[in-house]
């Protein structure tokens, strides 16, 4: 990493999970890989989100956790806005000393958009989650891949793809090639 950074150059680095499933081993595996490589300013993390078993395997729920926390630390990382409206000078002028900002101009502005929105995280409360189904993480992800899966829709540039790979495949598979999964 010093070399590469000392002489120009990009490096990578990676990150990915030891864990067998989605559970908390692989999430702070991940985190702490992702962490990591942010503070060590890598120019590109690979291997940064589905991996199971050191690499072994792939889980789809793992993948989308692990794009929450890509997503997250890509949030946190955005350079803050240093203009007039966003260090809220008006406000600041608006709110009588010992008032509260909430019903501020400003506030009323921003407050919908201020904050990120998870993709996964249920942020409510223990009664409104359970009224919700109770559903943990991994099921909310599970939720998410499988919609993502039926709502696609392949791209123009697909057409013909299969038809015109079905030689090659019928061939590797004649040579005693693995016949492809259903």
């Amino acid at each position: 990493m010093d070399v590469a950074r000392f002489i120009g150059l990009p490096w990578r680095s990676a990150t990915g999970a030891a864990s067998n499933t989605a559970d908390a081993q692989g999430a702070t595996e991940t985190v702490n890989g992702l962490w990591a490589a942010m503070l060590a300013q890598a120019t590109v993390t690979v291997h940064a989100a589905g991996w199971l078993e050191g690499g072994l395997s792939f889980g789809y729920e793992k993948f989308i956790l692990d794009i929450e926390a890509l997503q997250t630390l890509a949030e946190l990382c955005r350079p803050a806005a240093a203009d007039a409206a966003a260090l809220a000078y008006d406000a600041i002028a608006e709110v009588a000393p010992g008032g509260h900002f909430f019903a501020a101009q400003h506030t009323m502005e921003r407050y919908q958009t201020a904050f990120y929105s998870p993709l996964v995280a249920d942020l409510s409360n223990h009664g409104q989650w359970a009224d919700n189904g109770a559903l943990t993480a991994d099921k909310r992800a599970t939720a998410i891949w499988q919609r993502k899966l039926a709502d696609f829709i392949l791209p123009a540039a697909c057409d013909g793809v299969a038809d015109r790979l079905a030689f090659y495949v019928a061939d590797k598979i004649a040579a005693g090639g693995i016949p492809p999964e259903d």
